[in-house]
Order: C-alpha cells, then structure tokens, then sequence
C-alpha cells in the first residue's frame, strides 16, 4: 500500500474537518480483521475511504462494500479507492445507508456513521451478518463527551447526540442476540459479537 497516499488521505481528513478512525482506533480494527480471517466487509460510513484502504491492507481477499450519503466525500472516495487501485475490492455505494436494501452475508459490519443513528444501523443491517460475524460500532466514547455530565456540554445538540451513544450503550448491553465488549481504545469502540 502506497504510504504516502495514506499520509495525503490523512492530510485532507485533518484540513477538511472530516472524522476518521484514531491511529490506535484503526491498529486495533486491523488486527481484529487479521485474528478473525474476516474476508466479506459491510462499512456504513464511507466518508473518503481511508478506512475501507485500511481494511484491504490486512489480506488480498478482503472485499469491503461501503456506503456514503455526502456526495462531496463519496466523490472524495473514489478518487483515493483509484489512487491505491482497489476499484475491484472496495464496492462504493451513494446513498443514505438507511435506505439501502444489502442481501449479501458479511463476516463483518463496521458502523461508522452518524453516532445518532447508530442504533437503526445496528438493526438494520444485523442480519446480513454470518453466524458468529461481528459488529463493530466507532466513537463510542464520542470525544471523551459521554463520560461528562450533561450540563458539562455547553450545545443542546451535543448533549442530545450524547444522549442518543448512551442509549444505544444500553441498547447493546440489554441486546441478547450479541455478545457485546467495550474497548477503551481511540474513540471507543464496541465489538459486538452475534450469538451462533
């Protein structure tokens, strides 16, 4: 994989404002990949790409299909799955991924979208997941914020948006279908693993 397409990504995520995967985030979503054999990858939340790259760097089987609502960074996208030549690989799909209909089996899920619609993420596309597949969920932590108290937060929508990550906290403890483990590493992440 080209390094220096990797730092550019990076760069333009950074000046651009768009959120990607921490660096201890992404090393520990990659070795998840690696010590599960994970091959068949549903992404929602594509934004530009980086981390479907990322996901294909693991194994040369690895075919990851994303989906992005934002036109600006969907475009953004085809032009770095081009640059690092993974056009067969990496299937990008524009669309609100709520409105999308998938009929394919994934080992894994990996939701990195709006934090405020995780939930419908999760039980939308949870039975396109293979026995035994895995959900991983981003920003869990959502920038330290869930851990403060609610008038910490100076912004009403910060504080409902926090609210919506700890309810979906509760909805994945209280969720018999997975078993769910929380990973204090990056912004969070919760591995949410289906019951055979």
């Amino acid at each position: 994989m080209n390094e220096n397409v990797i730092k550019l990504i990076k760069d333009y995520a950074d000046v651009n404002n768009v959120p990607i995967m921490t660096d201890s985030g992404m090393r520990f979503l990659l070795r998840y990949i690696q010590n599960h054999k994970i091959k068949n990858i549903l992404e929602i939340g594509t934004a530009i790409g980086y981390s479907a790259i990322m996901m294909c760097t693991v194994n040369p089987d690895i075919v990851v299909t994303t989906i992005e609502r934002d036109e600006k960074r969907y475009l953004e996208s085809i032009k770095n799955v081009k640059k690092v030549g993974l056009e067969k690989r990496i299937n990008l799909i524009y669309n609100d991924a709520l409105d999308v209909r998938v009929d394919d089996k994934y080992d894994l899920i990996f939701i990195d979208a709006a934090k405020a619609q995780s939930q419908k993420f999760f039980e939308r596309f949870e039975n396109n997941l293979v026995e035994g597949g895995t959900i991983i969920t981003d920003n869990m932590k959502f920038h330290g914020l869930v851990d403060k108290e609610p008038e910490e937060i100076a912004s009403r929508n910060l504080r409902q948006l926090v609210r919506k990550v700890k309810d979906y906290t509760a909805f994945l403890k209280g969720n018999t279908r997975f078993e769910t483990e929380f990973i204090d590493v990056g912004d969070g992440l919760a591995i949410s693993v289906k019951n055979s």
